[in-house]
């Protein structure tokens, strides 16, 4: 069965210099503690390898192909004009590993988000000149969400290619935070409780409710986006949702869980829990469900072992293993 894994991470040198710049930073911070620092420093050369050790992981643990993206927080919350270059530069590096490892390896592009024009042109010449399948954006930027119009060429442009947007975590802006996650507990609690625990999938989830209710996929019918994490939340409250934001309220042709249906895909991106899963498979279908191994955040090895033992139909395996990304992506 062929697998193809759909939100796995890479880093460039010059990105770990710059935006990417707290890992090398936590590593470092971390010297005095070498269990710790050892194991930022791994993933740090993990994220980097786009050649044979990454190819010998990958077939260590089952896995045919990855579809890369530059790791978080992207480029989302860089200066604008660094994000213009930098964007520029992993995209190609990105290309010039897919053209060494054209079976092993695709990626999606990097934008300079924050400069919606430039990111769009950026995004065609990812797709059209390297090769790209579509793009991965690290949530809001800086505060501001696709939902603002000001994105909305990106949008556009996306939907021209007929290439998707994966809508990747990022902490939520430190107003957030601040005023709803620092509380009666350890500033490390607070960190976590923001982010990997809740806080990111929470905003990722809210970040796509947001641009479903401004009325984006009724104006670009076309687009198709992705989202991992089994959903960020999404399949347990998506009755709730559609009972309180009826059409009649939202001004929307269609309730909010049929675009859920039919404008987004999940991957499984480390998630590997049978009940969350099953309520994903149950509100969506087997037809929007990615699989994917968040490497080198999680095991390639286990996410493979969780396909292998899925509660499924041999048919809904292949969809979920290779079909659907081979369709959505074009691959």
């Amino acid at each position: 069965m062929r697998t193809i894994a759909v939100e796995e991470h890479y880093a460039t040198t010059a990105f770990l210099e710059g935006p990417g710049h707290t890992l090398r930073e936590q590593a470092a911070a971390a010297s005095e503690h070498p269990e710790v620092s050892a194991g930022f420093i791994a993933l740090i050369a993990q994220l980097r390898d786009l050649g044979d050790g990454r190819i010998a992981a990958m077939d260590a643990a089952g896995i045919d192909l990855q579809v890369l993206s530059l790791t978080s927080p992207g480029l989302e919350q860089a200066d604008p004009d660094e994000a213009v270059s930098m964007a520029r530069e992993a995209n190609d590096a990105l290309s010039k590993a897919i053209r060494s490892h054209p079976d092993r390896l695709a990626g999606f592009a990097a934008l300079p988000t924050a400069v919606p024009d430039l990111a769009a042109d950026e995004l065609q010449r990812a797709v059209e000149e390297r090769g790209l399948v579509g793009a991965l954006i690290n949530g809001h930027v800086r505060g501001r969400y696709l939902d603002d119009e000001f994105f909305w060429p990106i949008l556009a442009r996306a939907e021209a290619l007929g290439r998707p947007l994966y809508l990747h975590p990022t902490p939520p802006p430190s107003s957030v935070i601040a005023g709803m996650y620092r509380g009666n507990y350890p500033e490390s609690v607070t960190a976590t409780l923001a982010t990997a625990a809740w806080g990111w999938h929470i905003d990722t989830a809210t970040h796509l409710l947001r641009l479903i209710l401004s009325g984006a996929f009724d104006r670009f019918p076309g687009l198709q986006l992705v989202v991992g994490h089994l959903g960020e939340a999404l399949p347990f409250l998506l009755p709730r949702i559609d009972r309180s934001l009826p059409p009649q309220m939202t001004g929307l042709d269609r309730t909010v869980g049929d675009y859920l249906r039919t404008h987004v895909h999940y991957a499984i991106s480390g998630f590997n829990w049978t009940p969350a899963f099953l309520d994903l498979l149950l509100q969506v279908g087997a037809d929007r469900i990615l699989f994917s191994t968040d490497h080198p955040y999680s095991s390639m090895a286990q996410a493979r072992a969780f396909l292998d033992r899925l509660p499924v139909s041999a048919t809904d395996r292949e969809r979920i293993a290779h079909d659907n990304a081979e369709r959505l992506f074009a691959l």
